[in-house]
């Protein structure tokens, strides 16, 4: 056989290569089970070993998509708890789980069969982390009982879920101007403390960026509905760092002012009125009551200052007040005008007297001197002069009358008394009318739209 080869032996090769196929196929197809067999049965930890070990390559200490574009970091809150909010100190205090989502494409998988995986707080330390920190905080510490309030969540696609519970104190600063009928506004800003926005970028999440828990309330203020979010990017020296803020809107209830300070201040000022129906003569029992009320309406006052800062601007209470204090300290005053004009008789009185004391000692004197006066008159009998004594010289005018005297300058002391009685209530009513439309609608109504 020569340049060529029977067909019986040709049909022999060809079975026998389509066998040899055959076995090869085989193999590689055995060999990709028992692949998929042996990852498969990969324990856990031989899983993350082969993740973020030391055998994979993974580095904490850089950040993921290394010299490329900014990682992005979507975060949210949820509200557990909200404290009471400190005028004295402008801070308040908060309770949130903080959650931030990022892809690291080196923590991707397809081996493992569940879409994420639960990892253990431990493990945060094995992983990139964003450097977040709150701009305006104050004071911070974490939760750890029973255990460290962590989760650390991988999916296989690299989206890393990490979130952690705080508890926080941050600045509020407070303008204070229309306190107790004020609105004010409280900040939370998350801000990048190493990576500018070349290597890191903050951004709230699309749906539920800030939640809160159900019926979550507070003592004096009501949280608005509406929660302003935004950016507050800032530029150092050493350059621009991603920064978001979420803005509260607290309404302050004023009802515990109410009770404490404006009903307790508003009667002083109406219990010193009732001095105006005490009679005049009873100098005691008005000066008693007028000083009472000074010295209460001072002490109101001044506990009205207590709880908050020393301000140098003037605030809506301080105006209430000073005004509660010069009421009573004008019906005190009025009581002095009182006084004052009823007594006006008595020194009528002693000028009538020394009028009269001054009268004797004139005619004391006349009497030892003896001069005789004489005076020309004309009778029937044509002129005659005859001699006067000093009783019949004319005397300088004595005061006559006194009784209606004493009752004009009573009189005019009783209507000062008869008007107060209806000026000071209707001054001290303007007064409420504008100081509630200016502090509570007009003031307050501004504070709401800002």
């Amino acid at each position: 056989m020569s340049g060529g080869m029977t067909r019986p032996a040709r049909k022999l090769l060809t079975t026998l290569f389509a066998c040899f196929i055959q076995m090869h196929n085989f193999r590689i197809t055995e060999g990709k089970e028992s692949e998929r067999a042996s990852s498969s049965t990969m324990s856990p930890s031989d899983f993350l070993d082969k993740l973020m070990g030391r055998t994979s390559g993974y580095d904490a200490r850089i950040r993921p998509n290394f010299k490329g574009p900014p990682v992005n970091v979507t975060c949210n809150i949820f509200i557990n708890s909200f404290g009471s909010v400190t005028e004295t100190t402008m801070d308040y205090r908060v309770n949130i789980f903080l959650r931030q989502k990022w892809n690291d494409p080196r923590l991707a998988y397809s081996e493992y069969p569940d879409s994420s995986l639960d990892l253990d707080p431990s493990m945060l330390d094995s992983i990139w982390k964003p450097d977040l920190f709150f701009a305006n905080e104050k004071g911070a510490n974490f939760h750890d009982v029973t255990t460290d309030n962590k989760l650390l969540r991988i999916f296989k696609d690299g989206t890393v879920l990490y979130s952690i519970r705080l508890t926080l104190i941050l600045s509020c600063p407070m303008d204070l101007k229309n306190f107790p009928m004020d609105v004010q506004t409280c900040t939370m800003q998350l801000e990048s403390f190493g990576y500018t926005m070349n290597d890191l970028i903050f951004e709230w999440l699309d749906e539920g960026p800030v939640q809160m828990a159900d019926g979550l309330t507070l003592p004096q203020f009501l949280i608005r509905d509406e929660k302003d979010l935004g950016y507050c990017t800032k530029h150092y020296n050493t350059g621009k760092f991603t920064c978001i803020e979420v803005k509260f809107n607290l309404e302050r209830q004023m009802g515990y002012y109410l009770i404490q300070m404006y009903i307790p201040s508003l009667l002083i000022v109406i219990l010193s009125w009732v001095s105006f129906w005490i009679n005049m003569d009873a100098a005691p029992a008005r000066v008693a009551l007028g000083i009472t009320t000074v010295l209460t309406m001072t002490t109101q006052s001044s506990g009205s200052r207590a709880s908050l800062p020393k301000v140098s601007y003037v605030k809506a209470i301080d105006i209430w007040m000073a005004v509660c204090l010069l009421f009573v300290f004008a019906a005190l005053l009025e009581y002095a005008g009182v006084n004052f004009v009823s007594r006006q008789q008595r020194e009528f009185l002693r000028l009538k007297r020394r009028q009269r004391r001054n009268q004797k000692e004139d005619e004391l004197q006349d009497g030892r001197l003896h001069f005789p006066v004489y005076m020309t008159s004309c009778d029937k009998d044509g002129p005659a002069i005859k001699p006067v004594t000093t009783d019949t010289v004319q005397q300088p005018p004595i005061l006559k009358n006194t009784e209606p005297n004493r009752k004009k300058f009573i009189d005019r002391a009783k209507r000062i008394d008869t008007i107060s009685r209806a000026a000071f209530p209707l001054a001290f009513l303007i007064f409420n009318v504008f100081y509630w439309i200016t502090f509570k609608i007009i003031r307050h109504d501004n504070g709401r739209k800002v």
